[in-house]
């Protein structure tokens, strides 16, 4: 299988296969997960690892429309960016997240309409040296646990349970 950091612009995980994906099914709609994940200042609430955003284009989430966030505790904190590599609004987000000094990982999120809500899909692989050399089986098993936080918290914010609810 050929590596991610290989792959043209805009390739995805999904299209080569991997199936390590995490998912989830919540009872938000497809469009309020989908407003979740275009309001760029929600990043942070949703993103296990991102701790405050700093900076949101305007155009966001188009492509080539950046994040400028902080990864990492307070006070050893990392400034980072996520770029839009595609998107097909409520449907899907390709995003090449840079992780500093490490490299670069490409995100998927894909959003399907079900019955009572939305099955959420994320997949997330290494694309940069030195990390690529880890095998992209490795890469996803890492990946997915951190992924299914991220699923989690993305229900709740596009559910907005209040204190009862939970």
């Amino acid at each position: 299988m050929p590596r991610q950091h290989r792959l043209a612009a805009g390739a995805t995980s999904f299209e080569k296969g991997l199936t390590m994906t995490a998912t989830r099914e919540t009872t938000a709609s497809a469009q309020q997960v989908w407003d979740v994940l275009a309001d760029g200042w929600k990043f942070s609430g949703w993103v296990v690892g991102a701790s405050r955003i700093r900076a949101v284009d305007a155009d966001w989430p188009q492509p080539n429309s950046r994040i400028s966030h902080s990864v990492g505790p307070w006070p050893a904190l990392i400034n980072d960016e996520t770029v839009v590599e595609n998107v097909v609004p409520e449907r899907e987000l390709v995003l090449r997240a840079k992780l500093w000094p490490v490299g670069e990982a490409l995100v998927t999120m894909r959003l399907h309409s079900i019955p009572g809500g939305c099955r959420m899909e994320m997949s997330e692989v290494v694309a940069t040296k030195p990390l690529d050399l880890i095998p992209d089986k490795v890469q996803l098993a890492a990946f997915w646990h951190r992924n299914h936080e991220c699923l989690l918290r993305l229900a709740l914010i596009a559910e907005g349970k209040k204190p009862d609810d939970v």
